[in-house]
């Protein structure tokens, strides 16, 4: 389908965006348009006004920020999943981010891009959470800091109002840990039935930390925290990682569709929980 006609905007900088977006109270944003512009197509949206972020370079990169790294919020796929940063610092995000789509969309896609979206089956937002990002917006009063526990507000909705923008995120560095990423889908390339993302530290070959964060299990993605403290003390061996694995489902609320109930995907997420922390440890 053709989409319904708009005017559009190309800014040049985030303050000159943002004005446009004062001014423009039903603007859409598009960053790589992965999301938007088959919404456009389809006329699930028909914005009066689209703000294209293309042209803000300060959006773009990956930079090392002391104890944190920094991603621009229109920093590619592609680049967060091959830069050595984050390959060495926060491998899990390298790990997910490689199973997005295929390889034109993670060239077209933004990091912020998708996690302003907010799809509950999306790749990066357990991601975020498990990790313990932070989300800097920018708006008409300054700058803001929000973390990712608290962005995510449910199905498509961030803590994002609508003159505001996602400028980059914030993720604390995890050097030396190990990490994996796992999801179940029906076929390649398909949004995710149900993804865990694990990050552990080994300490004597037992489990000192461990972050995980569940996808699609609810309206918003979900900390692990039961599993996590479940972990802790004990040996990174099957036995003990599928005893802390049980907990996954717990405070958990999937919905049930045409891919599985809600029953499935709880043991969905105990399954893949064992996996993803057993391989996790294993590259700690």
């Amino acid at each position: 389908m053709i989409p319904a006609a708009f005017e559009y905007f190309s800014p040049a900088s985030v303050d000159e965006a943002l004005a446009l977006l004062r001014e423009h109270t039903d603007a859409k944003v598009l960053a790589g348009g992965q999301s938007l512009m088959p919404a456009l197509r389809l006329r699930l949206a028909a914005p009066e006004t689209v703000v294209d972020l293309g042209k803000i370079a300060e959006l773009r990169g990956v930079r090392d920020d002391g104890d944190a790294l920094v991603i621009g919020a229109m920093t590619p796929h592609s680049t967060v999943q091959t830069d050595p940063l984050i390959g060495a610092h926060t491998r899990l995000i390298s790990l997910a981010t490689a199973t997005i789509g295929d390889p034109q969309i993670r060239h077209r896609g933004t990091f912020g891009g998708s996690l302003a979206h907010a799809d509950p089956a999306a790749d990066l937002p357990a991601v975020a959470v498990a990790l313990d990002a932070s989300f800097v917006i920018a708006g008409s009063s300054g700058r803001r800091t929000v973390p990712a526990g608290e962005f995510f507000q449910g199905v498509f909705s961030t803590a994002l109002d609508e003159d505001e923008l996602l400028v980059e995120v914030r993720v604390p560095k995890y050097t030396g840990w190990g990490a994996h990423y796992e999801k179940f889908n029906r076929v390649a390339q398909a949004w995710s039935i149900v993804s865990v993302a694990a990050a552990v530290r080994l300490d004597g070959g037992a489990i000192a930390e461990a972050r995980v964060g569940l996808g699609n299990m609810g309206a918003t993605p979900i900390r692990a925290t039961a599993v996590e403290q479940a972990l802790v003390g004990q040996p990174a061996t099957a036995e003990a990682v599928r005893a802390a694995a049980g907990w996954a489902a717990e405070g958990t609320a999937p919905t049930t569709d045409l891919n599985g109930d809600a029953d499935y995907r709880r043991h969905l997420a105990t399954v893949l929980t064992r996996r993803a922390v057993l391989a996790a440890a294993g590259t700690a």
